[in-house]
């Protein structure tokens, strides 16, 4: 420690020679000369921050460039946590007004036990380090501690310029995402405590072991597939591991009819609007904080091509459903948004802002004709997330291997693994708890709303029942 100190200490004293103009080398010269001479000292961390250094030439100074990587990651990872308030409130105000307090509450629960179990077992498993008990295919490792992760340089380089913790807040931000896409699909009809088991173990096991075979350098990486942000590790494989539980849940009650498909409609479309502009600016964290580094190249194209292709997708949804559905619909235009931002994702680096913005209204076009499918088959998604998050996350994933340089067959590969990984997953695990615990509340229960029967309390106490 005292030697980092010192050769932190000593970096810091040739930036100021040289501000002061004491000294005639270039920038790059004063910059490495501490760390060569701590070198040539026979300290070996030298040698990390000379190649950091050498790399920055004379534009900057690798420990700038270090921190501010850093203070980009948590702000990137604080982003993503405000998603979860967006995933609440969209799902909230899609749904009707006597399930609200339910929603908000399995919102509430996912962000804690999926932070808790992600330190516990997520964060080794999903990255490994080589860990592995079937080799690239499966690993299962202890809790993080402060034995396990560093705070220099060491850890990851030019390309992964965070610390240890860093690395670990902004992953965790992600964990929580998966359980986060179930719950709306499975909103006003499933049982609070086998919820909560169930998201619990999709957040610890499900989503670390099956995101190893890529971000944790397994056999899908090996492949070269390709997903920059995850939409298929993340999106699809939460789309899919929802639509495993709701074909075991069942449509709502009053859903389905002999005369056709019944709409049942949210109770605030604020609510759903607002939650949508807070993943919308939640999503350039999402994003922009993959490219694991301020990298300034990189960090400006993620965050064009990340809004491009939510316009798109929102504009796209916007045309096609006044085309089909006869009016300009607001929640698929909000759909629309998040079918562009999914899409996105797995490629936000790899292609240009036409591509994306290309990409993204495809997306939007896609997630209207995918509700309106899903709701044919009598699979009842109140709030489209198998649509937004599995349909298009496996269209973005593709789109890689036509726009972003990827291997469409390894692409496709890797894609249809991640969702049937999930979709396996979840319907054995929802399967079985649905033999021990039960999945579903009663019809009376149902019908009363979940506020009531579950949490025993109204989001809006003041209004009438009849108001619901």
């Amino acid at each position: 420690m005292k030697i980092k100190h010192s050769l932190l200490a000593m970096l810091l004293c040739g930036m100021a020679f040289m501000t002061t103009g004491l000294v005639a080398e270039s920038a790059a010269d004063l910059a490495m000369a501490p760390a060569k001479a701590a070198l040539e000292a026979g300290n070996g961390q030298a040698e990390d921050y000379l190649a950091l250094l050498e790399a920055q030439g004379e534009d900057a100074y690798a420990f700038d460039f270090f921190t501010t990587s850093m203070l980009w990651t948590v702000i990137a990872a604080a982003l993503v946590f405000l998603m979860h308030l967006g995933f609440a409130t969209l799902e909230a105000g899609l749904t009707r007004s006597k399930n609200t307090v339910n929603i908000l509450f399995k919102n509430v629960f996912i962000i804690c036990v999926g932070l808790l179990t992600y330190a516990l077992v997520g964060f080794n498993t999903h990255y490994p380090c080589g860990s592995w008990i079937i080799e690239n295919w499966l690993s299962l490792n202890g809790p993080l501690s402060a034995g396990n992760v560093d705070d220099t340089f060491a850890y990851g380089g030019v390309g992964l310029a965070m610390t240890g913790y860093g690395d670990f807040i902004f992953q965790a931000m992600f964990a929580a995402t998966a359980a986060t896409i179930v719950s709306g699909a499975v909103a006003e009809r499933i049982k609070l405590g086998t919820f909560m088991v169930f998201a619990t173990l999709l957040v610890a096991f499900g989503y670390p072991i099956v995101g190893a075979w890529h971000w944790g350098e397994g056999w899908l990486n090996v492949m070269g597939f390709y997903d920059f942000a995850g939409s298929s590790v993340v999106h699809a494989f939460g789309g899919f591991a929802a639509l495993a539980c709701v074909i075991i849940l069942g449509p709502r009650a009053g859903k389905y009819t002999e005369g056709g498909i019944k709409p049942i409609l949210g109770h605030s479309m604020p609510l759903a609007t607002i939650g949508v502009f807070l993943l919308f600016l939640g999503w350039f964290g999402f994003n922009g904080g993959s490219v694991l580094s301020a990298d300034p190249a990189l960090v400006g194209l993620v965050f064009v091509t990340t809004a491009l292709a939510a316009a798109a997708g929102g504009l796209s949804s916007i045309l096609v459903s006044m085309v089909f559905l006869k009016k300009p619909d607001l929640s698929m235009s909000l759909n629309g948004i998040l079918a562009g931002l999914v899409g996105i994702t797995a490629g936000a680096d790899a292609m240009g802002p036409w591509a994306a913005a290309l990409v993204g209204a495809i997306a939007g076009a896609i997630v209207v004709f995918s509700i309106i499918f899903f709701d044919k088959i009598k699979i009842d998604d109140p709030v489209g997330a198998i649509s937004v998050h599995g349909v298009c996350g496996i269209w973005g994933t593709l789109a890689v291997g036509i726009w972003g340089g990827a291997d469409f067959v390894v692409q496709l590969i890797g894609t249809l693994s991640v969702s049937f990984a999930a979709f396996a997953f979840a319907f054995i695990v929802f399967g079985i708890l649905k033999a021990i615990m039960g999945v579903r509340v009663s019809a009376e229960e149902e019908a009363e709303g979940l506020d009531i029967s579950e949490h025993g309390q109204e989001a809006y106490p003041d209004f009438a029942p009849s108001s619901r």
